[in-house]
């Protein structure tokens, strides 16, 4: 069901928070919620750090992008990313396949190397690196993978690998996908992003693999511009960290039995056009802030987004969000605002089959909150795994609007109004007399 054709929300009272959901979708792109951000921080951020790891193995002569080798397709990529990077970017190059030029498996495998360290970057360095290379070997992919979480460290923050590749790994054990396993089970905070620049099925799966084990995305690029224009979404988005690692969370079908998330970070995965359900216990007097962004990881139609709604358990709805896009393409996020202290929807009666949202500062109501999406894909385009989701949930103390004119009764704004007509009244008609006794002088 398309978003736009849900029914919208009656309650006059809660406009104003419906605008204000604004605020609460960037609260995903940001640090983590504000109950953490209120304690003193005393650990300094981290600059976001990503390595990006090509593929230079032999089959990257292959003209068949744009006429052009992928290989050279791949340079000039780089070369427009490096120009673009964002300020404060730490980005290391990785490559495989590089160097060795025999047959020997054996020693072809183990052929991958860190041509620019993780850091500051050297943007002359890091293009004359990458221009000098030339297609040669093997395919170790899970190798280089392995290497380069080895190059980006472990810290307070997620690390991303951005992996560039036009055919499976040739060289397994190890695994590629069962690498990104290792390292996901192991916490290290890493997201692994696939681009794949050859249209094969065995590559796709195993890319899609790679990057569903890690949170990541997978792409194929089949155009110079699809491949610099993606390359720079993905480092761009390294600066998307969390002070904490976001939690993974299987959203329900529908709000009875879905799980229940305290304030915090999480990550799920949304099919095409489906609605994902989550609980939140929210107090009278408190607020729930909430925001969702969805990585639009494959091609979609235009023209659709994704909705954020807040609901009570028995499905009436308490608030909607708002589609907060920022320009980018890659992400499409919304977020809702809503208290509850708040009084029950217009014209609804109260929930008789359990406490309703401010009806009881001892126990606490559940909000359910829904994430939909009115995605379409392409043709061709694969609908599995969903779409990752980052959902940002959090209750503070609310914070009610500041006390205006009573627009329910209106006296006091008739009352205004009626004094500032007589003395708009009075001004002009003394300006008219002085103007026309002036005239008349002259």
């Amino acid at each position: 069901m398309d978003v736009t054709t849900l029914p919208p929300v009656i309650n006059k009272r809660r406009s104003a928070a419906v605008v204000l959901g604004l605020l609460a979708a960037a609260a995903l792109t940001g640090p983590a919620p504000a109950a953490a951000r209120d304690e003193p921080d005393e650990t300094p951020a981290e600059p976001p750090k990503v390595e990006l790891v090509l593929d230079v193995s032999g089959s990257m002569r292959a003209r068949d992008i744009d006429g052009r080798s992928r290989i050279d397709v791949a340079q000039q990529a780089f070369g427009e990313v490096v120009d673009a990077l964002p300020d404060g970017t730490q980005l290391g190059i990785r490559v495989l396949g590089a160097t060795y030029p025999g047959k020997d498996k054996a020693q072809g495998c183990r052929d991958t190397q860190q041509i620019v360290p993780v850091g500051p970057v050297d943007r002359v360095r890091a293009k004359a690196a990458v221009a000098t290379l030339r297609p040669t070997g093997f395919t170790p992919v899970g190798l280089a993978l392995r290497e380069a979480a080895k190059d980006l460290g472990t810290g307070s923050t997620a690390r991303r690998i951005v992996l560039i590749t036009d055919g499976e790994d040739t060289c397994a054990p190890p695994d590629p996908c069962e690498v990104a396993r290792e390292l996901a089970a192991q916490g290290t905070r890493l997201v692994v992003d696939t681009l794949g620049l050859a249209p094969d099925e065995k590559v796709r799966r195993q890319l899609l693999c790679i990057a569903a084990a890690t949170g990541g995305t997978y792409t194929a690029a089949q155009s110079a511009d699809e491949l610099t224009g993606r390359i720079k979404q993905l480092v761009d988005r390294a600066r998307d960290t969390y002070t904490a690692t976001p939690a993974q969370v299987d959203g329900s079908a529908a709000c009875a039995g879905a799980p229940l998330l305290a304030p915090g970070v999480y990550t799920d995965r949304e099919k095409f056009s489906e609605h994902r359900w989550y609980r939140v216990p929210v107090r009278a007097g408190q607020e729930l802030r909430a925001s969702v962004s969805l990585a639009v990881d494959r091609p979609v139609n235009p023209d659709h987004g994704v909705l954020l709604r807040a609901t009570a358990p028995d499905g009436r709805e308490l608030v909607r969000g708002v589609d907060a896009g920022s320009g980018r393409t890659d992400v499409v996020s919304a977020g809702l605002r809503w208290s509850g202290a708040e009084a029950e929807p217009d014209g609804a009666e109260p929930d008789e089959a359990g406490p309703t949202p401010g009806a009881s500062a001892a126990a606490p109501a559940v909000v359910c909150l829904v994430v939909s999406n009115s995605l379409a894909p392409r043709p061709g385009t694969e609908t599995s795994p969903g779409m990752p989701i980052e959902l940002t949930v959090d209750v503070v103390a609310a914070s009610p609007a500041p006390d205006g004119p009573d627009l329910g009764r209106g006296w006091t704004l008739l009352l205004l109004l009626t004094l500032a007509g007589l003395l708009t009244g009075l001004l002009a008609g003394l300006l008219t007399r002085w103007w026309v006794a002036t005239w008349r002088e002259n």
